[in-house]
């Protein structure tokens, strides 16, 4: 496959950034062309498709081993830049036309806390959307559960699902680095298809 200005300008760059700094760099993908961006808020307008996001910044990994649903002082939690963070995407949200939501969020309280900053609307604890970080023999069950939930929706109210980076990756195949919004398309069977993240 011939080489594109972009491939060019991307291997220059790690290239020029390895010789500067001593080590390899990354390069952060373009965001999404604003057609394209704008054709994805559409989406989510309308209802034919869904947001389902990861919380935001909460730093840590996994969970302690102390660690009880509805007690926060046990488990981790968004830090500053989380919380401001998940402000803006609310205001992102409604920069684009989405003043409100159904909101569901799992029971993690950094879950919780990233849906509530988005101020879309009340908060609902979907279960389904419970972390299975630690627990994979959970990762099927609690994926084909929330298939299912999906799959009886009908297109309507703009839908907000926040959650954890192995419940994203199980049910689209993708990852999702913390706050980023994935647009997914309201299913009529079991495929879920992604149009796009923002």
């Amino acid at each position: 496959m011939p080489a594109t200005n972009s491939m060019v300008l991307a291997i220059r760059s790690i290239a020029a950034c390895f010789l500067l700094t001593g080590m390899a760099c990354y390069i952060v993908p373009a965001p999404a062309h604003a057609a394209d961006e704008a054709a994805l808020w559409q989406s989510l307008r309308s209802g034919e498709a869904f947001a389902i996001l990861r919380h935001e910044l909460a730093p840590g990994t996994g969970d302690p081993d102390n660690f009880q649903i509805g007690d926060c002082s046990t488990q981790r939690n968004l830090n500053d830049t989380g919380k401001k963070r998940a402000r803006a995407t609310g205001d992102r949200f409604r920069a684009n036309g989405i003043a409100s939501a159904e909101v569901y969020s799992s029971q993690w309280c950094r879950c919780r806390e990233t849906a509530q900053l988005l101020e879309l609307g009340e908060v609902n604890d979907l279960p389904a959307l419970n972390s299975f970080y630690e627990n994979d023999q959970d990762a099927a069950p609690r994926t084909g559960q929330l298939q299912e939930w999906l799959s009886a929706r009908d297109p309507g109210k703009p839908l907000v699902l926040v959650t954890h980076q192995v419940n994203i990756r199980a049910l689209t195949g993708q990852p999702a680095s913390s706050g980023q919004i994935l647009v997914i398309r309201l299913p009529t069977d079991d495929r879920i298809e992604v149009l796009g993240k923002l």
